[in-house]
């Protein structure tokens, strides 16, 4: 941590995990600060945002507007729609179209990224957004809809393993009218949308390209229920 502290004074913080696993996820660890802030703030479309080093965010975020105007713009919001943003990390997407609709729910797996959200819809002055933490397919239960309501529109962003069955199975339980489904892997993505097909119609397809010179690209896809 010396050797890069000295070599590298343009990184305003360090921050280290001493992780004895075998596996790199942090989420169960303890984040040491070395040096400087524990979090690092983003700005994206005015929209102020504050993350720790547990927090999601995208690491290419020029390309991250365009990826949210996509997912705002293939969502048809009207401005009265209840939307449930599932793994929704520090509340990116969600802040990001609270001014667009009625109200926001978000979900999210990781304690500390749910803190962050809160964290970044308070210093916008976004009062229309709820965050939740906990395992997706425990926290998104009959339940939890009929306490929060059943939404109009279901933006979901997994991780690369793509959405547990349970969740499938859950959303496809829901009849959202349109869901939106945000992709970096578009291999899970393509599994979970084929099971999808049974109630839904895949009515648009963007690619948008978040990691030049690699394979990769995220890829959002808009759902609508049928009949």
């Amino acid at each position: 941590m010396d050797f890069v502290d000295s070599g590298f004074p343009e990184v305003t913080s360090l921050l280290y995990v001493i992780n004895q696993k075998k596996n790199d996820t942090i989420f169960d660890q303890e984040v040491i600060a070395y040096r400087g802030p524990e979090f690092i703030h983003e700005e994206m479309a005015g929209i102020k945002f504050r993350i720790g080093a547990k927090s999601f965010y995208q690491t290419n975020s020029v390309q991250a507007q365009r990826l949210y105007e996509i997912t705002r713009d293939f969502a048809g919001f009207t401005g009265d729609e209840l939307v449930y943003d599932l793994y929704t990390g520090a509340g990116t997407i969600a802040n990001f179209i609270a001014g667009s609709v009625r109200q926001v729910v978000g979900v999210e797996y990781v304690p500390t990224a749910i803190e962050d959200a809160k964290i970044n819809s308070a210093i916008n002055n976004i009062t229309n957004t709820k965050f939740f933490a906990g395992d997706m397919k425990d926290v998104l239960t009959p339940e939890f809809t009929a306490e929060h309501g059943k939404p109009d529109v279901i933006i979901t962003d997994p991780p690369r393993a793509g959405m547990h069955a349970d969740v499938v199975a859950r959303l496809m339980e829901m009849e959202a009218k349109r869901i939106v489904y945000v992709s970096c892997n578009a291999a899970t993505q393509a599994r979970d949308l084929l099971v999808m097909k049974e109630k839904y119609d895949t009515v648009k397809i963007q690619p948008v390209d978040m990691f030049p010179h690699t394979q990769h690209v995220e890829n959002v896809v808009l759902l609508e229920l049928r009949g």
